[in-house]
Order: structure tokens, then sequence, then C-alpha cells
């Protein structure tokens, strides 16, 4: 599998529920069609509202990958 290389990373680890979600909404505009973005977030209940919330904006999240108590999503612009 090829290495999904991000146009952007969003680094949120520290940060507590539910900013994490919020910032990622509020980035997600600002890509240009077909630009990924990465998400860092240390946040446990990220991992149910990022990629829903992602999705029901229209966003297509490609991987979530757990890597220690950091979540790491990559969201892609369609």
């Amino acid at each position: 599998m090829q290495e999904i290389i991000p146009n952007y990373r969003l680094d949120l680890q520290g940060e507590p529920c539910p900013y994490p979600v919020i910032r990622t909404l509020e980035v997600l505009p600002e890509l240009k069609k077909g630009e990924i973005l990465e998400v860092l977030s240390d946040c446990p209940q990220s991992i149910n509202n990022i990629p829903v919330d992602a999705k029901n904006h229209g966003y297509e999240v490609l991987d979530i990958e757990q890597l220690g108590a950091t979540i790491r999503y990559l969201i892609k612009k369609p």
C-alpha cells in the first residue's frame, strides 16, 4: 500500500474534547479539492467524533491509526 502524504498537519494533542473536532471542522473547508489533512489528537472521544463529523460534512476519511495515546486521522476533501 502506498503511503499517504498529507498536505497539512493539525496537531491537537493535549487539547481537551470537544476542541479537536471543532478545530478539524474549521480547517477542513480551507483545503483545496483532493488535499489531505492529517489530524493528531490524544482525546479518546475524538475517535467517535472526528471521523463521523468529517463524513457528515462530505469529507473522505482515508485512514485512522492509533499511535499509543495519539490517534492519527487522514481526511481528504473530495
